[in-house]
């Protein structure tokens, strides 16, 4: 589904269409932009999309894509207020966090659960490495909400499965259905599946298929919905380095960045490096330590490093401050005394904490 090239990226950006994307967004057959995994990675901006967009299309600052856009700020703005806090409660939920598993339960890796949307959507992210955000929706209510297991272990789950996966929306959004970063928990039912989603996702009979009254009270009691079971598919393995013979990165030494003119092209800037500096790929192990991925992802993010770089490199240590880099929230613990680029946005950093995206959303287009 994702070419990792700039052409791809931007072929993608040509087949959007605004007043589609506007009308059928919220159906998984609708006209959705799969524009993410070239925004989370660098490959494309969201100022340079939507100048893209509106080169063929009236794409003002109130349509529903520029708005779905200033959902991806809103999330990084709270991610630069919060920092570490966005990988805790931001505050209570319908249940303390210590009602919650810790642990994501087999049944939902393996999408046996005997629901299919949400065993639909396992196979599907494991297949692609990407879901509508419907059908992460429902399966982070699912799993939050009747299953009972933490926000937390769903989010870090979902994230090393996605091309796409972007720490402070992927959190975040996570947060916002478990109720602990929203004001409510969402829940969602078979009747919505239904109007949303084809055939194969529709779960009649199920503990989906009940009213939203029902489904909400269920939210905030510590009791959990039984497990029907079914046939499951193996979850496909993470990996904290590159998978063999995926990428070569080489052990960085001091003298491959101690030279001036290097341009640092790390996971999260994968655009086209300024001319006049040599790009040179950089993985962060500290991060991958942390924060595992699927080949898959790595594949994607590796082929376009290696069409970019003559060189790539792993780095286990502090990065010397004579190379330039684009400075985006990933990597920039790594990045200290690196001469740091501004990431493009689409809207001005309030600065101050905005408490909801109705807020954020308020104060940037004032």
């Amino acid at each position: 589904m994702f070419e990792p090239t700039l052409a791809a990226a931007r072929a993608t950006v040509a087949a959007v269409r605004p007043p589609d994307y506007a009308r059928t967004r919220n159906r998984l057959d609708g006209a959705v932009t799969r524009l993410s995994p070239y925004l989370t990675h660098g490959y494309l901006s969201l100022p340079e999309v939507l100048a893209s967009l509106r080169q063929k299309h009236r794409v003002d600052g109130q349509h529903k894509l520029v708005y779905e856009f200033g959902w991806r700020e809103y999330f990084h703005h709270v991610w630069l207020h919060e920092g570490e806090g966005i990988f805790a409660s931001l505050h209570p939920g319908p249940l303390p966090d210590s009602a919650y598993d810790p642990q994501l339960p087999d049944d939902i890796r393996e999408g046996r659960t005997g629901v299919p949307v949400i065993d639909t959507a396992v196979r599907a992210l494991y297949a692609t490495g990407w879901l509508h955000n419907h059908a992460r929706m429902w399966l982070a209510s699912y799993v939050v909400h009747l299953r009972k297991v933490h926000w937390r272990a769903g989010a870090d789950w979902l994230y090393a499965h996605l091309l796409d996966g972007d720490l402070a929306s992927n959190h975040l959004s996570w947060q916002w259905v478990a109720g602990t970063g929203s004001h409510k928990p969402y829940v969602f039912n078979a009747e919505n599946v239904a109007r949303h989603a084809p055939p194969a996702w529709h779960s009649a009979g199920t503990p989906v298929d009940a009213s939203y009254e029902a489904l909400d009270s269920i939210a905030r009691s510590p009791r959990s919905v039984a497990v029907a079971g079914g046939p499951g598919v193996a979850e496909p393995p993470l990996w904290p380095t590159p998978p063999p013979g995926r990428i070569a990165a080489l052990p960085a030494r001091a003298a491959d960045l101690a030279r001036d003119g290097l341009w640092l092209v790390h996971p999260w800037a994968l655009g086209e490096p300024p001319s006049g500096l040599r790009p040179v790929g950089v993985f962060f192990a500290d991060f991958h330590r942390r924060w595992p991925w699927s080949a898959a992802r790595w594949a994607f993010v590796g082929a376009r490093m290696d069409a970019l770089c003559d060189r790539v490199l792993w780095c286990d240590a502090a990065l010397p401050a004579t190379a330039h880099a684009l400075a985006d929230l990933h990597a920039l613990p790594w990045l200290a005394g690196v001469d740091l680029e501004p990431v493009p946005r689409l809207f001005i950093e309030p600065g101050q904490r905005c408490a909801s995206f109705s807020q954020f959303w308020a104060r940037v287009n004032r």
